[in-house]
C-alpha cells in the first residue's frame, strides 16, 4: 500500500480505541492496610514470620535427613518410621509457608487497583513494547518490594534455604561417593568364573567352539559358614553391573595376535566384560560366524577376536578383556583383575 492510500484511511475514534469507558466495576473498597499504617506494618511481620518458617522447615529437613536412623536401625514416631514422616512434614512446610506468605503479599500489600486492557490482533508496536516494560517496572515499583526490605529479605531467605533439600534428596541419596570404585572390579587373580544366575564353576572342556555364556565372578556367589550370602541387596548389584562378563569360545587360531595379550586366552577361549563402554549397557548379542558382540541399545559392535577393539557404532573404546587361565582342577580362573576400567568412560580418565 502507497503512503498516499494510508493518507486516505479514517483515523481511528475515541470509541473504537476505548470502546468501554465503563467497563462495570464495582466501586473500589480500600484495604485496611492500604489505610492504616500499623495494619500495613502489621501485615509486613505476619508474611515475614511466615517466610522465616519456610527457612526453618528447610533447615529442619537437613537435619532430619542426617540424624533419623533409617535401615537396620530405623528411628520411628508413633510406629511410622520417623524420617520419612519428618522428610515429608518439613518439605511440606517449607512449600506451604512461602506459599501463604506470597499470597499474603499480594492481597494485604501490593497495589489493589483495576486494570483493563485492550486486545490487538497483530505484532506489538514499539510503543507498545516500551508501554509493557513501563508496566513491568511499575508493577515491580507497586509490589513494594524495594521499600519492604523485610519481606524482601525474608522471602529470598526462605528461598534459599529452601534449595537446600533439593541437592540432598537428589545427589545425596544417588549412593556413596565412587571414589576408586570406579576403575576396579571384584575380579582377583585365581578368582573363578563361573555362570550367571547358577553360580557354577565353568571347565574349559565343557565349552564348545562358537559357545557364549554370561558369567560373572565366583565371589558373588560366596557364602559364610551358616550359608547365608556374603554380599547381597544394593552392594550385590553394584558388584554383577561391574563386573559381569561374557566367555566365548572360538578356533585359537581365529584369533588376531596381540604381544600385549599373550596367553589371555585359554585355548580360543576368551573373556570380556559385558558391559558397553559407550553408555553401559549389558551386551551378549554374538554374531557367530564373524566373533563380533552386538550391544543392543546403540549397535555398537567389538570384534572379540581381535582384542575387543570397536568395528562399528558410537562406543569410542573397545571392550575391556579379562585374561585367564585354568585352575589345578580344569577350571577357568581369571590371572588378574581388568588392567582397565570396565564401563563407559568418565571425565576422570585418561584414556
Amino acid at each position: 500500500m502507497s503512503s498516499h492510500e494510508g493518507d486516505n484511511l479514517p483515523e481511528r475514534t475515541q470509541a473504537e480505541t476505548d470502546p468501554y469507558a465503563d467497563p462495570g466495576l464495582p466501586d473500589h473498597v480500600w484495604r485496611p492496610t492500604d489505610v492504616d499504617p500499623a495494619s500495613e506494618k502489621r501485615a509486613e511481620r505476619q508474611i515475614a514470620t511466615l517466610f522465616g518458617l519456610s527457612a526453618l522447615c528447610a533447615v529442619l529437613f537437613v537435619v532430619s535427613y542426617f540424624t533419623l536412623e533409617i535401615g537396620e536401625v530405623t528411628t520411628t514416631f508413633a510406629g511410622l518410621g520417623a524420617s520419612t514422616v519428618a522428610l515429608g512434614l518439613t518439605l511440606s512446610g517449607a512449600l506451604l509457608f512461602i506459599g501463604i506468605g506470597v499470597i499474603q503479599w499480594a492481597r494485604k500489600l501490593m497495589s489493589d487497583h483495576e486494570i483493563v486492557e485492550m486486545r490487538h490482533p497483530i505484532a506489538s508496536s514499539d510503543a507498545d513494547r516500551e508501554e509493557t516494560l513501563a508496566m513491568v517496572a511499575t508493577g515491580v515499583e507497586e509490589s513494594g518490594i524495594g521499600r519492604r526490605p523485610l519481606v524482601r529479605n525474608s522471602l529470598l531467605g526462605a528461598l534459599g534455604l529452601l534449595a537446600l533439600p533439593v541437592p540432598v534428596v537428589l545427589l545425596r541419596d544417588l549412593g556413596p561417593l565412587p571414589g576408586n570404585a570406579l576403575y576396579t572390579t571384584v575380579w582377583t587373580e585365581g578368582m573363578r568364573v563361573v555362570r550367571d544366575v547358577v553360580g557354577t564353576p565353568i571347565k574349559a572342556a565343557e565349552l564348545q567352539i562358537g559357545d557364549l555364556v554370561n558369567a560373572e565372578p565366583a565371589a558373588m556367589f560366596e557364602t559364610d559358614a551358616e550359608g547365608e550370602p556374603l554380599v547381597e541387596g544394593v552392594d550385590l548389584q553394584i558388584m554383577k553391573s561391574k563386573a559381569a562378563v561374557i566367555l566365548l569360545r572360538m578356533e585359537p587360531s581365529e584369533i588376531v595376535p596381540n604381544p600385549d595379550r599373550v596367553d589371555w586366552d585359554v585355548d580360543g577361549i576368551v573373556c570380556y566384560s559385558k558391559i558397553c563402554t559407550h553408555v553401559g549397557c549389558p551386551i551378549s548379542l554374538n554374531e557367530r560366524t564373524t566373533h563380533n558382540l552386538l550391544c543392543p541399545c546403540h549397535q555398537s559392535t567389538f570384534d572379540l577376536a581381535d582384542s575387543g577393539k570397536v568395528v562399528f557404532g558410537p562406543a569410542a573404546r573397545a571392550l575391556p578383556q579379562l585374561p585367564i587361565m585354568v585352575d589345578s582342577e580344569g577350571y577357568l580362573v581369571a590371572q588378574s583383575g581388568f588392567t582397565e576400567p570396565v564401563g563407559p568412560s568418565f571425565w576422570e580418565r585418561n584414556s
